[in-house]
């Protein structure tokens, strides 16, 4: 989960703990445009704090003034935006609207158990009845961030997503900014001295373990991305090969198209199979025609977030005769 939505858990089980009421708001459907996701939550307190957003901040005091006069004994469902008069009071954009659960706090809502849960790093869903308000803990994740039936509310909760990237470089400072601007925990696994030398962006984890320990030590999960860029066969592949055994969600390889075929042709004498193989994305990114380090990152950045999204743009842009989202730099490598 994103580091938002983390905090305004955090904040909501503090607060629940100093014996105030609280209430959870879970925006569970959107239409057109909204200016947050499905999934986003914020907490209201008792005393009017709030915590973590799901609009630009007239939906979050309207609901702090609703609950301050009435506060709710169960669950309930709101929506905003349904006629033009309160799509202009609360700022949506235009033709957007989005409908919130507001799920109000008591001991067996399990919300530090879940907290818990997602600090040791497990995947999880909160299952909630709007009929009773009784919570269930799964540890099995639905496809999606939040599952309304109108009924139950399943929310699949989890740690931030993680990044390692293999090899410093420009290219590598890209990407990771790219990852930390979108919540990503970025760690980078360089153990050549020379080049780590030469790494100068904050908030990126650096192991000197060669690549395919960085990978051990990752433990990957559904919740992560490996993308191969040193430009070096002896880092890049140590690393592919742990990675293609794991369960991580994305695995990438920087290079141009001949420089991938050969990489593929390496990898299958290390007893990896088709379908192993066939989970590389390599060239890593969508096919732009990218030539700097910049658009290169770019491009891989926006494949990846359209695949969390659940959308595949491959298909809908036609790859260039020429090099695609290879790095140009690594044509020979």
């Amino acid at each position: 989960m994103d580091s938002v939505n983390l905090e305004t858990l955090r904040q909501a089980v503090a607060w629940q703990a100093a014996g105030l009421p609280v209430t959870l708001a879970t925006v569970v459907r959107t239409w057109g445009s909204s200016p947050r996701p499905e999934g986003a939550l914020l907490a209201i307190c008792g005393d009017g704090r709030l915590a973590g957003s799901v609009s630009g901040g007239c939906i979050e005091d309207d609901l702090s003034d609703r609950l301050r006069t009435q506060w709710l004994e169960r669950p309930e469902l709101v929506t905003y935006g349904i006629t033009a008069d309160q799509t202009r009071r609360f700022q949506l954009p235009c033709g957007g609207s989005l409908s919130l659960v507001l799920e109000p706090l008591h001991a067996g809502s399990r919300l530090a158990e879940t907290l818990a849960r997602i600090e040791r790093g497990e995947l999880l869903a909160r299952r909630l009845s709007l009929a009773t308000g009784a919570v269930e803990l799964l540890d099995a994740v639905p496809d999606t961030a939040v599952v309304f039936d109108g009924s139950r509310l399943t929310a699949a909760f989890g740690p931030r997503w993680r990044m390692l990237i293999v090899g410093a470089g420009q290219l590598s400072a890209y990407l990771a900014q790219f990852a930390l601007a979108l919540d990503y925990r970025v760690t980078l696994s360089e153990p050549r001295e020379e080049y780590r030398a030469s790494w100068t962006l904050p908030g990126v984890e650096i192991t000197t373990e060669m690549p395919d320990d960085a990978v051990a030590a990752m433990r990957p999960d559904r919740r992560s991305v490996i993308l191969a860029a040193a430009h070096d066969p002896k880092l890049d592949d140590l690393a592919l090969i742990d990675a293609l055994h794991s369960d991580a969600f994305y695995i990438g390889a920087v290079g141009s198209r001949a420089t991938s075929a050969a990489r593929r042709e390496r990898l299958r004498l290390f007893d990896l199979d088709d379908a192993q193989i066939a989970r590389l994305h390599a060239p890593a990114g969508l096919p732009l025609g990218s030539r700097t380090p910049p658009e290169i990152a770019l491009a891989i950045v926006a494949d990846l977030t359209a695949r969390r999204n659940g959308t595949s743009l491959t298909a809908a842009v036609a790859r260039p005769a020429t090099e695609s989202a290879a790095c140009p730099l690594a044509r020979a490598a």
